[in-house]
């Protein structure tokens, strides 16, 4: 079992920039691949940002490249999502994720841990 807990969520205006934290315990955690997911109220869960195991490769879904980052701490269990240039439509409950597959996977059923979420909200 591997526990996720996000903090970091919080109020912006929109062009700010926020940065979320995934806190993971339990298995070890250079083991898995990780990914951050968020959902818009009414919205299906959406990928987000994608990180290997060891952070060499990162991936993102075509709305937030080149505004926000995914990047992770091994020896602090952690994994980080920057995010820059917010718009109010990235405005959702965000979740941390993680997969023991290996890395590059995009859909919810691929990830097998999930963290309880942290709100973003972005005011125009």
């Amino acid at each position: 079992q591997v526990q996720l807990v996000e903090s970091g969520g919080g109020l912006v205006q929109a062009g700010g920039s926020l940065r979320l934290s995934c806190a993971a315990s339990g298995r070890t955690f250079s083991n898995y691949a990780m990914a951050w997911f968020r959902q818009a109220p009414g919205q299906e869960r959406e990928f987000v940002a994608g990180i290997s195991w060891s952070g060499r490769l990162t991936y993102y879904a075509d709305s937030v490249k080149g505004r926000f980052t995914i990047s992770r701490d091994n020896a602090k269990n952690t994994v980080y999502l920057q995010m820059n240039s917010q718009k109010p439509e990235d405005t959702a409950v965000y979740y941390c994720a993680a997969t023991s597959s290996v890395s590059g996977a995009t859909t919810v059923y691929e990830y097998a841990y999930w963290g309880q979420g942290t709100q973003v909200t972005v005011s125009s």
